[in-house]
C-alpha cells in the first residue's frame, strides 16, 4: 500500500483493491489495511469524493517510509501536506480532478489484469524535445512478463481537442527519433535501412527496454467519459489524423506480391476505453484494445504484435524469390535446344558443353545419346569403308598373283 501511494500519490480503496488484490471479491481487506496504516500514522484520508469514496494519501511519516521501499528508478510522488485553517483545524483538500482519478483507475485495472505490479508504473515522465517542449506521459508501464516491456499511456476524458492528441503522437514520434549522446549521425542514417539496427543509435533505447517487436515504444490512449458514440468518434478522428505516425512504410518490392509493412520507425498506437475494460469479464486482459489502422478489437499483446510486419515480409520475400527463380527457370527452359534427331531437349550438361565451346562443331544440334549414336554410326561407316578398301586391296593383290602365275606357265 505504501509503495502504491508513493507512486500514485492519491488513491481510493477501490483503486488500490483492483491494483493490489484483484483476486478478492471486494475491497474489504484493502480498507482494513488502510485503516491499520492510518492507526499507525502512515496514511490519512485527504477528502471524500462525490462518489462517496475516501481518497487516501501518505502522511509525512508514511512518505518517509515509502521512499526507501521503492526501487531507485521509480520516482516517489510529492507529499500531499496536510493543511490547516486559521483556527488550526485540518482542511479538506481539493484539486483531485477526474483526470487524476482516471489515471489511477487505468493503472489499477491493468495491474489487476496481470500487467505488472504497482512498481511497474510511473506517472508524469517527461520526454524533452530539442525545441524546449516536454511531452509528459500520464503513465509509463513496464510489464515484460505480460509481453509488454514498456508502454506509454495517455488518459483522455474526451475533453481535449483531437488535434491535441495528434500532436502528442507527433511529439512522441519526434522524441523517439532523437539521437543518443555521442551517436554517429552518419551511422544512424545508414542503419535506417537495416530495420531494428537503427534503434541502437536512438535516445529512447537508453531509457526504455527493447520492445521485442518492430517499432518504437507503443503509445496507448485510454478514453473515458461522455458517451460511447463520442468516444468512438474520437478514436476514428485520431486514427485519420495521426496515420502518418503509426502506419509504417511499405517494404520494397510491392509489385512483386509483397504487402508487408515496415514498422521499424513507426509509433504503435492502441486505444481502449475505461468503460470497455471494466465491462469485460477479463478486464484489461480481454479483447478491449484496438490498434489504430485495424478494425478488430484484440488483446493488448495481439494489438501490439505485427503479423503483417517482418514475419510476413520474410514469408513473402521467400515466395517472391521462389517465383522469380521459377520465372527464370521457365525462361531458360524455353531457350533450351531440342535434339534434331530424337526431338528431346538437351540436358543441362550437354547444353553447357555446347555453350562453353567457342566454335560450332558437328553434332551440336544433338543430345548426348544421339551424339553417341552419331559417333558410333560415323565410326561404323569408317570401319566399313576401311574393311571394303582392305578387301579390294586383297582382291587386287590376288588377281595380280594369279596373272603372274599364268604368264610363267605359258613360257614353259
Amino acid at each position: 500500500m505504501l509503495k502504491a501511494l508513493g507512486i500514485f500519490q492519491r488513491a481510493t480503496a477501490d483503486q488500490l483493491w483492483r491494483m493490489m488484490r484483484p483476486g478478492d471479491r471486494h475491497d474489504r481487506i484493502t480498507r482494513d489495511t488502510l485503516n491499520a496504516l492510518k492507526d499507525s500514522g502512515l496514511v490519512r484520508v485527504e477528502t471524500r469524493l462525490e462518489s462517496g469514496h475516501q481518497l487516501w494519501v501518505l502522511t509525512e511519516k508514511g512518505h518517509k517510509e515509502a521512499k526507501p521501499l521503492l526501487p531507485k528508478n521509480v520516482r516517489i510522488s510529492a507529499l500531499r501536506k496536510l493543511e490547516y485553517d486559521d483556527e488550526g483545524r485540518p482542511q479538506q483538500a481539493d484539486g483531485y480532478d477526474e483526470h487524476a482519478a482516471a489515471v489511477t483507475s487505468t493503472a489499477a485495472v491493468l495491474t489487476g489484469a496481470g500487467y505488472g505490479t504497482p512498481l511497474s508504473w510511473q506517472t508524469e515522465i517527461g520526454h524533452r524535445l530539442p525545441y524546449g517542449y516536454t511531452q509528459y506521459a500520464d503513465l509509463t508501464m513496464r510489464a515484460p512478463d505480460a509481453g509488454v516491456p514498456a508502454m506509454l499511456l495517455e488518459v483522455d476524458r474526451v475533453t481535449e481537442p483531437v488535434d491535441d492528441l495528434v500532436q502528442k503522437v507527433r511529439r512522441y514520434a519526434e522524441w523517439f527519433e532523437l539521437l543518443a549522446p555521442k551517436a554517429d549521425p552518419n551511422h544512424e542514417r545508414a542503419a535506417r535501412h537495416e530495420g531494428a539496427a537503427v534503434h541502437a543509435f536512438r535516445l529512447w533505447s537508453r531509457l526504455y527496454p527493447a520492445t521485442d517487436r518492430e517499432g518504437y515504444v507503443p503509445v496507448a490512449f485510454v478514453f473515458t467519459g461522455k458517451t460511447v458514440a463520442q468516444r468512438a468518434s474520437r478514436m476514428r478522428r485520431l486514427e485519420q489524423a495521426a496515420r502518418r505516425y503509426f502506419a509504417g512504410e511499405p517494404y520494397p518490392g510491392q509489385g512483386s506480391g509483397i504487402t508487408a509493412v515496415n514498422y521499424h520507425q513507426a509509433v504503435p498506437v492502441v486505444v481502449t476505453e475505461l468503460e470497455r475494460i471494466t465491462a469485460d469479464p477479463a478486464g484489461a486482459a480481454g479483447t478491449v484494445w484496438r490498434r489504430l489502422g485495424r478494425d478488430e478489437w484484440q488483446t493488448l499483446t495481439q494489438a501490439l504484435d505485427n503479423p503483417d510486419g517482418d514475419r510476413l515480409y520474410a514469408v513473402q520475400w521467400e515466395q517472391a524469390r521462389r517465383r522469380q527463380a521459377e520465372r527464370k527457370a521457365a525462361a531458360r527452359e524455353a531457350q533450351r535446344p531440342v535434339c534434331t534427331r530424337c526431338g528431346n531437349k538437351l540436358t543441362d550438361d550437354r547444353w553447357q558443353s555446347i555453350r562453353q565451346s567457342s566454335w560450332r562443331s558437328e553434332g551440336d544440334d544433338l543430345c548426348g545419346s544421339c551424339l553417341h549414336e552419331h559417333y558410333e554410326q560415323v565410326q561404323a561407316e569408317k570401319d566399313a569403308r576401311r574393311e571394303a578398301e582392305e578387301a579390294a586391296d586383297r582382291e587386287a593383290a590376288e588377281a595380280e598373283r594369279k596373272k603372274s602365275r599364268g604368264l610363267f606357265g605359258r613360257r614353259r
